[in-house]
């Protein structure tokens, strides 16, 4: 297998899966040409917690998606969640020093924007302009050129615990592979699923995976709110699990296929076979009885993730409605209850404006796969010379960890 230049790797290492998805750029845009899966057995709610199975099971995603696509992979974007992500708006301004900005102008507006004081156990992950500010002029989305005396500029900066974040660095280290940078989950997401549109009127996108829910809100063409909620369809699987006394590999399998958010659109008299703890008879349980287990804990969900976005203050903003994406996205009914639950449109998000696999890929658990693939064709030259390769990554995640030891000590 050779090595191609032009192709990008997208990891997402989530609780359930981890996931590696090829594209390869050309004139008309990235076209998807391997795909590999396999369960992750070393995580646990977004965050790495045994190194040795999650390098093993990135391993094997990486083997199958090398196997399809026919290429050897060694540089990858990988993408973060989990409860230690933290996120906020800053704002920052300069004097333009010859009248017309130039891009080492917004350079410096953009870093002191960043001036702000972070605990040294964490690392800024993204720093995102959301809007400039010329003479009091908003809504400006580029400025070089224009003439001005005062340039503003406001931010969206997240930053992640250092460890966690090192981490994962590490777990693709050892299996082999570079980081060409690393992205948060709901961005990777949203530039899969969400359209120009919806991010200029308003939209909340909602990741659930198997261990975290991931929200962005994003508004005038910009992201606005981001934040992280250590619950997922894992929850559901366990309710499924004791609610129905079997095991949990088999819930899974069980709240895929017949599994629904609304016990109202099941009907009574279906049943099915599901196997119990410790016999391998089958037996027979009402579908109806299913639906009734996994309607209030989606529900719970839901009314925690409208908490949230209530809590943001950009409620009042999201006039296209709600995208809801990641594998717990594809259960049926699930549009419907977030209909009645946020009181908005809402629609499940698939990965959009690609090409080559579509019909594998055709699926919103694959959502984050596949934005990580879009966001890396956008940042490709950029990450190769600003961010480096893994080693300047790693290295700068543990001089912030040797900071942090030195003060806590």
């Amino acid at each position: 297998m050779g090595k191609r230049e032009n192709l990008i790797v997208g990891l997402d290492i989530g609780t359930t899966k981890i996931c590696a998805v090829v594209g390869e750029k050309t004139k008309d845009g990235i076209e998807i040409i391997g795909v590999g899966n396999h369960p992750s057995k070393g995580l646990r709610k977004g965050v790495v917690v045994n190194i040795d199975s999650t390098v093993e099971s990135i391993k094997r995603a990486v083997e199958e998606a090398e196997l399809m696509a026919g290429c050897k992979i060694n540089r990858v974007y990988c993408g973060i969640a989990g409860g230690h992500i933290r996120a906020f708006n800053s704002h920052g301004v300069i004097a333009v020093k010859n009248r017309e900005i130039t891009q080492a102008d917004v350079d410096r507006v953009i870093e002191a924007a960043q001036a702000i004081v972070i605990p040294p156990d964490r690392e800024v992950i993204h720093v995102i302009p959301q809007e400039f500010i010329v003479d009091d002029q908003e809504g400006i989305q580029e400025p070089v050129g224009m003439l001005g005396v005062r340039l503003e500029v406001k931010v969206h900066i997240v930053t992640a615990a250092v460890t966690s974040a090192q981490n994962i660095i590490k777990c693709a280290n050892k299996a082999g592979l570079d980081v060409a940078d690393i992205v948060l989950q709901q961005i990777a997401s949203a530039e899969a699923v969400l359209n120009s549109d919806e991010r200029e009127i308003g939209v909340a996108l909602v990741d659930i995976g198997g261990g975290t829910t991931d929200i962005a809100v994003y508004h005038n063409g910009a992201i606005k709110y981001t934040t992280v909620i250590s619950l997922g369809g894992n929850q559901v699987t366990g309710d499924i699990s004791v609610g129905l006394r079997t095991p949990v590999s088999e819930a899974e399998k069980i709240k895929k296929q017949w599994g629904s958010a609304v016990s109202a659109m099941v009907p009574k008299d279906e049943s099915i076979e599901i196997q119990s703890v410790g016999s391998n008879r089958p037996r027979a349980v009402s579908r109806y009885t299913l639906s009734e287990i996994i309607e209030p804990r989606m529900e719970e969900m839901l009314e925690l993730i409208k908490r949230e976005i209530m809590k943001s203050g950009y409620d009042s903003f999201i006039t296209s409605g709600v995208v809801l994406t990641g594998g717990a996205a594809a259960l049926d009914g699930i549009t419907e209850l977030g209909e009645q639950v946020f009181g908005l449109p809402v629609r499940r998000g698939f990965p959009a404006n690609i090409g080559g696999l579509t019909d594998v890929v055709r699926s919103p658990a694959f959502a984050t796969g596949v934005g990580l693939v879009q966001y890396g064709s956008k940042h490709f030259a950029a990450t190769q010379f600003k961010r480096g390769s893994e080693n300047t990554i790693f290295n700068k995640l543990s001089a912030r960890m040797r900071i942090w030891i030195k003060d806590f000590f």
